[in-house]
């Protein structure tokens, strides 16, 4: 299972629903993620350029993209945006085989003799 940061823009209709009618939407999306064989883990509304944020633990990028497609075909969202969390080991991990590699950096440009 991987873990991922799920961010929802709402758009004017739904905030107008939600006004009208408040409910906690974290609910309705817990089932939707069980039956992808995920886990909710937490939620939380939140402002600036999305209104709320999910850290989900799913099965593999096939489910997460599912639900994300899910979400966004609901017709209630103008922007999801889904990322994927590694944990400090696993930061680390990534950070060792880096630097094993063997890329490099585009080179400067030599300086032309005059």
């Amino acid at each position: 299972m991987s873990i991922y940061l799920t961010q929802v823009a709402y758009n004017t209709e739904s905030w107008n629903k939600l006004v009208a009618n408040p409910q906690n939407r974290f609910d309705a999306i817990r089932t939707p993620i069980e039956n992808l064989g995920g886990k909710l883990l937490n939620g939380w509304f939140s402002f600036g350029d999305y209104d709320a944020v999910c850290i989900i633990d799913m099965p593999s990028n096939v489910e997460v993209a599912a639900i994300a497609i899910a979400f966004a075909a609901g017709g209630a969202c103008k922007g999801v945006k889904t990322t994927p969390l590694l944990t400090a080991a696993e930061g680390i991990e990534a950070l060792k085989k880096a630097a094993k590699c063997g890329y490099k950096a585009p080179a400067a440009k030599a300086a032309s003799a005059r």
